[in-house]
C-alpha cells in the first residue's frame, strides 16, 4: 500500500489522528480539508494530498468552512526534526518571516534564501512566503471572528503589508470577504462572543490530537510558578494558569484553563471513526498590548503545553517497553512540556524558583497595569547581562545577549547544547534540562539515568513518565519535578513570605 493509499484510508475513516499531518484537496470542489472532515468522502481519483495548507492554497484550493483545516494541531514532525526544514518550519510558525522577511529567516538558519526556498518547496510543497501567508490568513480569521477590531487594524495585526493584500488573501483562502467571514460562525467553533479589542482578551481554543494529561502539565507549572510573572489558581482539575510574556512587539498576559481529558478508547482495526475528533483543546485567553503578537504568542503557548505532539506515535513506541508499558497505559498522552520563553527558562534552570523571583523583582520590566499577582515580565537577556549576576548565570546571560547561545525556535539543538556546555560552571544535567524544555527536544537522555536506545526518538517523554510515576509513588503531587537549583540566588525577606 502506498503512502497516498494509507492517507486515503485515513480520510475514508475520518481518522482525526492524522489532522495536521496532511491535507487532502478535492479537485471537483476546489476545497481542501482535514482528514477527519465529516463531509461525504470524495472518490479516490478526485483527491490530492498535501503536506501543508500552504501547498494546497498554492495549488488553487480554498479552505473548507465545515472542518476548518487551519484550526488543527500542527504536525509533530516539525518538533522532532532537527534539520534545516524542521528548524525553518518552527521559525515560520513563530512569525519570523513576517518580522524579518525571507532574508532574516535564511540568516537565522545559516543558508541562502534560495537554498531555504528550494528545500522547503521540495519537502512541504510551499516556500517560506506561501507558508507565512497561510499563517497570516489563519491569524486574520481568528481576529475577525473573536474581536470587533476594525478590518484595517486586523489586516496589519495579522502581518499583511496592505489592506488589499489582506482582502485578496482572505478571499482566496476562505472564499469569502473579511466582512463575510466575520459574520459567518464556523460549525463546531468556540462558543465565544467577539470582544472589543485584544486588550479585553482574545478567546482561543488550542487544539491537540489524541489524549492529553492536562493534570500532569498543570502540576508541573504550579510547582515551577515564579511569583510576579506566573500564577495558578482554582482547584486541582479545574485550574487556570496565567503568565506574562515578552513578545516582539509588546507584552501579553495569557490564561490557559486546565481541561481534564476524557479517556480515548482504541477502536478495532477497520472500524470507522464516528466521534469525529479523538482529541480536544485547552481554552485560552490572550491579553495583548499589540495584536501583531497573536501568532507568536499562540505558538509559544503550543510549545509550552506540547500541543503539537503525536501521542499515538509516542505511546506506541514507549508502550512496547515492559518497564514503561504500565505507565503509558495509566497515563496515555502524557506530554513533555516545553517553555513559553526559552531564554527565560534557561536562566531559571540555573537559578531556581527563588532566584528567578529575585531577578524578576530586581530587574524585570513592570507591566503598565498589574493583572492580579502578575506584575512584571521576565527581563530580556540584554538587561540580565547588565544586572549584577555572578558565575554561570552571568555567563549565560551574556551568551544569550551576544548570540553565542541561541535558544530560539530555529536554533540548531546540537550547536546550542555544545554552547551551553562550554559556559563556565554549566553541568551536563542542567544543559539536558534546558535542551528538553527550552529547545523542545523530544529525545533527550538525562545524564546519570538509564535510558535505552529503544526509547528513541521519545526519550524525553519516557523520562517524563518515570518522573511522574515517582512523584505519585512518593506522594509529592500536585507538586511535581522542580528545576535544579544549581546556582541558587539568595532569597530576600519578602520572597520568603511568598
Amino acid at each position: 500500500m502506498t503512502q497516498e493509499d494509507t492517507r486515503y484510508e485515513a480520510v475514508r475513516s475520518r481518522d482525526a489522528r492524522f489532522d495536521g499531518e496532511f491535507i487532502f484537496a478535492v479537485e471537483t470542489t476546489g476545497i481542501y480539508c482535514r482528514p477527519s472532515c465529516p463531509a461525504v468522502t470524495p472518490k479516490r481519483h478526485n483527491v490530492r494530498f498535501y503536506t501543508t495548507a500552504a501547498a494546497a492554497q498554492s495549488a488553487g484550493f480554498r479552505a473548507c468552512r465545515r472542518c476548518r483545516p487551519d484550526a488543527v494541531p500542527g504536525s509533530a514532525e516539525w518538533n522532532v526534526r532537527a534539520d534545516v526544514v524542521g528548524r525553518a518550519m518552527r521559525l515560520i510558525k513563530d512569525g519570523v518571516v513576517d518580522r524579518e522577511g525571507v532574508g532574516g529567516l535564511a540568516a537565522r538558519l545559516g543558508y541562502s534564501a534560495r537554498q531555504v526556498q528550494r528545500q522547503l518547496t521540495a519537502e512541504v510543497g510551499a516556500g517560506p512566503v506561501a507558508l507565512a501567508r497561510a499563517q497570516r490568513a489563519h491569524t486574520a480569521r481568528v481576529l475577525l471572528q473573536t474581536t470587533t477590531l476594525p478590518v484595517t487594524e486586523i489586516a496589519f495585526a495579522a502581518g499583511f503589508a496592505s489592506v488589499r493584500q489582506f482582502n485578496d488573501t482572505v478571499k482566496a483562502v476562505y472564499a469569502a470577504t473579511p466582512s463575510e467571514l466575520r459574520v459567518t460562525a464556523p460549525r463546531g467553533g468556540p462558543a465565544v462572543r467577539p470582544v472589543a479589542a485584544p486588550s479585553a482578551g482574545i478567546p482561543l481554543r488550542l487544539a491537540h490530537r489524541g489524549p492529553y494529561q492536562s493534570t500532569a502539565v498543570f502540576d508541573l507549572l504550579a510547582r515551577e510558578a515564579v511569583h510576579g510573572i506566573e500564577e495558578m489558581d482554582g482547584p486541582r482539575g479545574r485550574r487556570t494558569y496565567r503568565r506574562t510574556l515578552r513578545l516582539p512587539y509588546g507584552t501579553a498576559v495569557v490564561a490557559v484553563d486546565e481541561r481534564p481529558g476524557r479517556p480515548v478508547s482504541r477502536r478495532p482495526a477497520g472500524a470507522r471513526e464516528t466521534s469525529g475528533h479523538p482529541g480536544g483543546w485547552l481554552d485560552a485567553r490572550l491579553h495583548l498590548t499589540d495584536p501583531r503578537d497573536l501568532t507568536t504568542a499562540v505558538q509559544r503557548l503550543r510549545r509550552l503545553f506540547d500541543l503539537d505532539a503525536d501521542p499515538y506515535a509516542v505511546d506506541e513506541r514507549l508502550g512496547a517497553d515492559p518497564r514503561l508499558a504500565p505507565l503509558v497505559a495509566a497515563r496515555p498522552g502524557l506530554r513533555s512540556p516545553g517553555a513559553a520563553d526559552p531564554e527565560e527558562f534557561a536562566v531559571r534552570a540555573l537559578v531556581g524558583r527563588a532566584g528567578a523571583e529575585h531577578i524578576v523583582q530586581r530587574c524585570g520590566k513592570a507591566l503598565d497595569s498589574p493583572y492580579g499577582t502578575l506584575t512584571h515580565v521576565f527581563p530580556e537577556p540584554a538587561a540580565l547581562a547588565e544586572a549584577e549576576l555572578h558565575g554561570t548565570p552571568a555567563a549565560l546571560a551574556c551568551a544569550l545577549a551576544d548570540g553565542t547561545v541561541r535558544l530560539d525556535a530555529g536554533a540548531d539543538r546540537d550547536d546550542a547544547h555544545e554552547a551551553l556546555l562550554a559556559l563556565p560552571g554549566m553541568d551536563a544535567r542542567t544543559a539536558a534540562v534546558i535542551r528538553t524544555r527550552a529547545l523542545g527536544d523530544p529525545d533527550v537522555a538525562s545524564p546519570g539515568e538509564h535510558v535505552p536506545d529503544a526509547w528513541r526518538p521519545w526519550r524525553s517523554y519516557a523520562l517524563q513518565h518515570l518522573r511522574t510515576d515517582e512523584l505519585l509513588r512518593t506522594h509529592e503531587l500536585p507538586r511535581t519535578h522542580e528545576l535544579p537549583r544549581t546556582h541558587e540566588l539568595p532569597r530576600t525577606h519578602e520572597q520568603e513570605n511568598h
